[in-house]
């Protein structure tokens, strides 16, 4: 590779134009480094844009450890307790960005992710950040310094940052690259999958609730795998969609789904279906198990579980007062722990996130850099490091950048 002239030389590189590279060149950028953004895309930020049905959450307020998944879960401990929700959010405030509190910690833009975009993009200017857009990789060599080929020219630098993403919605440019450099030079990588996607069911499950397409309910889901591991269960909204399941629940989920394991269901969250049943039976002796289900859930699921229940030999069209105690705990059960199993998910072309990454075993975790390779930082999304839906994931992208610009 031959030499590049000095207006191609930079203290740090970075790949990578998302959440993440953004913020680690800024920070480097204020911090007086001269630093240059690689972007394939025409444009930077472009999953920012889309985040948050257009308006980005961009934070949580509550994010702790406890909300990542990793193959080490203390690795995200040191960039997140040293740039914090609150850091960013001054960022945002200092742009006089209006936001807003949508549920209890995960913070929104007022009027669009547009926002979130030009305030990087002002700081990155600010900053004396360069940014190249549509400008494809070839090759990456390390030497005394590291080289970056490309179509626009070829790039030095001290230190190169890989902000890359992962796989997930492909048609929004995502690629392997960041995996490819890891392998290029002999980090190891933890197994890659789909993560906060919706799932898909088999065809003859699909049919019994396909109908339902387009109903939403509060539920309360969890993974019934059966192999003695624990994992969390999550309290929110799922979609029956024409293809599975899907809404905030069933995102959640999706990242502790081992392949081919049950999911329960249960349809009454925070209350216990047992009391109610027996209260609408005391109350409502006369009334059918369809009417009073009716009453409590939208009509359409309340005639799918009493058709379920049916099938079982529970007649829920007959008064309550007429039930045995034996169906009454059959009603209980479907009430509190309908089970399905997926076929799979919708995998990377609708996945919010990619599982797994570069092992954090190999990395800095105060600086994000590769231990035996000095100057090559991770960052983000291509790290084994993966956060729940509502703002954890941008969050750990605005913390690991900061933690690699740190040490550019």
């Amino acid at each position: 590779m031959s030499e590049p002239p000095s207006s191609n030389r930079f203290d740090a590189i970075v790949i990578g134009g998302g959440a993440a590279g953004l913020l680690c060149a800024i920070t480097a950028g204020e911090r007086g480094r001269r630093v240059l953004v690689i972007e394939h895309a025409n444009r930077v930020g472009k999953k920012i844009l889309m985040s948050g049905g257009g308006r980005c959450n961009f934070t949580h307020l509550a994010a702790t450890p406890a909300q990542y998944i990793s193959g080490n879960p203390h690795f995200c401990k040191s960039a997140l307790a040293r740039y914090t929700p609150w850091d960013f959010l001054a960022r945002v405030d200092r742009h006089r960005i209006p936001w807003h509190e949508k549920t209890p910690g995960q913070l929104f833009c007022d009027r669009s992710s547009k926002d979130i975009v030009a305030m990087l993009l002002a700081d990155a200017q600010a900053a004396a950040v360069q940014i190249r857009t549509g400008c494809r990789v070839h090759t990456v060599a390390r030497g005394s310094r590291y080289q970056v080929g490309t179509d626009q020219g070829c790039f030095e630098s001290d230190s190169l940052v890989i902000a890359t993403g992962g796989l997930s919605i492909p048609k929004m440019g995502a690629t392997d690259f960041g995996h490819r450099i890891a392998r290029q030079f002999a980090l190891p990588l933890r197994p890659l999958r789909a993560g906060l996607v919706p799932f898909t069911l088999h065809p003859p499950v699909l049919a019994h609730w396909a109908e339902l397409s387009g109903v939403s309910a509060a539920v309360h889901v969890e993974v019934d795998a059966e192999d003695g591991q624990e994992r969390p269960g999550f309290s929110e909204q799922m979609l029956v969609t024409h293809r599975g399941l899907s809404g905030p629940a069933m995102l959640q989920l999706s990242s502790y789904w081992p392949d081919g394991a049950a999911i329960s269901v249960n349809w009454m969250p925070g209350e216990s279906a047992e009391d109610w049943l027996a209260a609408q039976r005391s109350d409502h002796p006369r009334r059918s198990l369809r009417t009073v289900l009716s009453d409590r859930l939208s009509q359409r699921l309340a005639v799918r579980l009493c058709e379920q229940l049916d099938e079982l030999g529970i007649p829920t069209a007959q008064s309550l007062a007429q039930l045995t105690r034996e169906q009454m705990d059959g009603i209980t059960d479907c009430l509190q722990s309908t089970r399905f199993r997926p076929s799979g998910t919708e995998g990377y072309r609708t996945a919010e996130v990619t599982l797994g990454g570069v092992d954090t075993q190999a990395l800095s975790s105060k600086t994000m850099e590769a231990r035996a390779v000095p100057g090559l930082f991770f960052i983000g999304e291509v790290v084994d490091v993966t956060g729940w839906l509502g703002g954890y994931n941008f969050q750990w992208a605005w913390a690991s950048g900061w933690a690699a610009a740190q040490a550019l």
